[in-house]
């Protein structure tokens, strides 16, 4: 028995790199995967792994720099070409969208955390899988600021003709909402598989409405039943702006009090961040749960809070038994930076259909179910005294590259 054990954990193999909290790699398990080992520097991280997983084996070194690929697979009990599966998300800031608000641009190739990319390719290339999966943010893959895709193309192009290989990278693009994630979350996968063969995407399986296939799941959805009139103080909405957050609608944010939202014109239009005092809306997916909360970083929860670990831990499809360790914004930190496990599970049941001629079920588990007892908006209050001497005129942001950080570096 054990031996064939062994066999099937050999079958379905994966190696998980960047692993985080473990996101991708809950999917991964559901699909019927096995994880040999997992490479995580962040403790904190590390310690939510050991806790909710003492089963799965965590690299040492955990950094990626100092683990040679010939240790990884040692560690992991494997010898080339025997790993099924290699999955991972380097570093997203070196191309995240964030950036541009902060510097005008983010750091892409010049960042240092962009060298996981090489590191990753340094592990394809020694471990030779028959399946690689790469996550980044949306901008990896930016129509003209795509250095970091194309780097990692140029990469297996080299190990193809070294090895004898014929990855073919694939750029997925996917919202995790058209999965049955109850967030509206766009992520970039790229996928390849050793002997060339192609990946088919499926249909989307969730939509805005019916005639889409399924509605797609809200965050009343996950998270109604946790729904209280009272809450622990530590959730309360802190910072200057904390008392303006309930008079904004449910799903809207701070462009709600600008000359072309429907409240005060206290902002000029687009001159903040699109999270600024971002909030959720009961009856539609949430927005993208971010990894860097401020006080005014959204998304809120609709009774103008803070959202739970437990809540955001839903929001991102998380199993319920699953334990975040670290305080409040290292717990969030974990959760806003891992790929929804729903979508894992999706992926890694695809890979088994397609690329191990597996019949494998369709419908992802990790998928909530609908609830049925959505209630109605709530009256708002009006805005506070407190905030009515910024109504005026305001100007609005004069569009990309012409903003008053791009102005400062001009200068």
């Amino acid at each position: 028995m054990t031996r064939i054990g062994n066999s099937r954990k050999r079958r379905l193999s994966s190696l998980s790199l960047f692993t985080g909290a473990g996101g991708i790699d809950i999917g991964l398990e559901h699909a019927g995967f096995h994880l040999r080992l997992c490479v995580e520097i962040d403790e904190t991280a590390a310690q939510t792994v050991s806790r909710n997983r003492p089963g799965w084996s965590l690299a040492e070194p955990g950094d990626i720099h100092k683990l040679t690929p010939r240790e990884a697979l040692r560690q992991a009990g494997l010898r080339p070409r025997e790993l099924v599966l290699l999955v991972g998300g380097p570093p997203c800031q070196p191309f995240s969208k964030a950036g541009y608000w902060v510097n005008g641009d983010s750091g892409r190739l010049k960042d240092s955390r962009s060298k996981t990319l090489n590191a990753y390719l340094d592990l394809v290339e020694y471990a030779q899988p028959r399946v690689l999966l790469l996550e980044n943010v949306s901008g990896f893959a930016f129509s003209g600021k795509d250095e970091g895709l194309r780097l990692f193309k140029a990469g297996l192009e080299k190990i193809n003709k070294r090895k004898r290989t014929a990855y073919k990278p694939q750029v997925l693009h996917i919202n995790a909402a058209d999965y049955g994630v109850p967030q509206l979350r766009e992520r970039v996968f790229v996928i390849a598989e050793r002997s060339g063969n192609e990946f088919r995407l499926p249909s989307p399986t969730h939509g805005p409405c019916s005639s889409t296939g399924e509605p797609y799941r809200t965050a009343w959805d996950v998270i109604g039943d946790l729904d209280v009139d009272i809450w622990p103080v530590d959730l309360n909405a802190t910072g200057a702006w904390a008392d303006l957050l309930p008079s904004i609608p449910e799903g809207k944010n701070y462009l709600w009090h600008t000359r072309k939202g429907g409240g005060l014109p206290l902002f000029g239009w687009r001159t903040r961040y699109w999270s600024f005092l971002l909030k959720l809306a009961k009856n539609q997916p949430a927005w993208t749960i971010q990894a860097q909360p401020g006080p005014a970083t959204g998304p809120f929860h609709w009774c103008s809070r803070k959202l739970s670990v437990r809540e955001l831990c839903r929001l991102q499809t998380f199993p319920d038994e699953y334990e975040i360790l670290g305080a409040y914004r290292e717990a969030y930190r974990q959760i806003g930076n891992a790929v929804p496990p729903a979508i894992g599970e999706m992926l890694g049941l695809e890979i088994r259909r397609q690329f191990l001629g597996e019949q494998v079920r369709r419908r992802p588990s990790l998928v909530p179910e609908r609830r049925a007892d959505c209630p109605p908006v709530k009256r708002r209050p009006p805005v506070p005294r407190s905030y009515l001497h910024l109504q005026g005129e305001h100007a609005d942001h004069p569009g990309t590259g012409a903003g008053p950080g791009a102005q400062r570096r001009t200068a």
